[in-house]
């Protein structure tokens, strides 16, 4: 069953890579203090290779990157090729001139032992097959007194952007609600479970801390796009389904998000919880 998760994961992201490629400014311009809280806490110095896991389009670790200086190094991976090439498009728009881009499964790294300072993903570790596994192989990459800083969503109730849809989704179907240890956007959105996988991998967390966003949507139909183009398997589901069906769990979700939108626009808040560890 892991193995068919794996599968599917990669088929659903390497669909999603272009919505997130075209869509890299907002995503990352409302998620600032979610990146910068990881790259000021992985606080990367220069002449570290820095491991940059589930990078998506990159600009987390493109802003990692820029505090290596010449004499540093990134490695930018992702498990999806198409999102690998566009987070080297970006790296290139930029100038950034140190990164390193490998297509690499975070289950099973292509890298020695104790081979890299530090290692940043966001929005990751949650959706793997197995999130133990993948916190063990970012601790054997790990150089002794090497961290990990990452981001994973925090309680469904204060990410209204992801959970209404998804529970519109569940209400207009009937579908059962899924496992809340299985993988997925809430997986690790308790504290005491993100603690224990830490544990079972062997990493100490040193910081924990809910970190405030919104996401800047200016209309409903902004943040319909993201439900259709960019939000990974809620996206692959709602996409399947006949037009009608789609269109009333549309009007569920915005009829559900009418309260808790925020003006200018159609701003939906959204809460991380963040971590380093070593």
């Amino acid at each position: 069953m892991a193995e068919d998760y794996r599968q599917a994961s990669l088929d659903i992201w390497e669909q999603m890579a272009a919505g997130w490629e075209s869509d890299r400014r907002g995503v990352w311009e409302s998620s600032r203090p979610v990146g910068e809280w990881l790259v000021g806490a992985l606080d990367p110095q220069p002449g570290e290779t820095i491991l940059e896991l589930a990078a998506g389009v990159g600009d987390t670790g493109i802003a990692a990157a820029s505090r290596l200086g010449t004499s540093g190094r990134l490695i930018s991976t992702d498990f999806a090729a198409p999102m690998v090439e566009a987070a080297r498009r970006r790296a290139e728009e930029l100038g950034a001139s140190n990164v390193e881009f490998r297509t690499m499964d975070a289950e099973q790294m292509d890298l020695a032992d104790d081979s890299v300072d530090g290692v940043v993903c966001r929005w990751g570790y949650m959706l793997m097959a197995d999130p133990v596994a993948a916190l063990r192989e970012t601790r054997r990459v790990l150089r002794p007194g090497g961290r990990v800083a990452f981001s994973v969503w925090g309680d469904p109730a204060a990410n209204p952007w992801a959970s209404v849809p998804a529970k519109a989704f569940l209400d207009h179907t009937g579908g059962e609600p899924p496992d809340p240890n299985a993988p997925g956007i809430f997986a690790m959105a308790r504290e005491e479970r993100t603690r224990e996988l830490l544990s079972e991998a062997g990493l100490e967390p040193r910081r924990l801390e809910h970190v405030e966003m919104v996401w800047a949507f200016a209309t409903p139909d902004e943040h319909w796009h993201y439900v259709m183009d960019l939000a990974g398997a809620l996206a692959m589901v709602v996409r399947s389904l006949p037009e009608d069906d789609q269109a009333a769990i549309r009007r569920l979700t915005e009829e559900r998000l009418e309260s808790v939108a925020r003006p200018p626009g159609y701003g939906l808040p959204g809460v991380c919880l963040n971590v380093l560890a070593e």
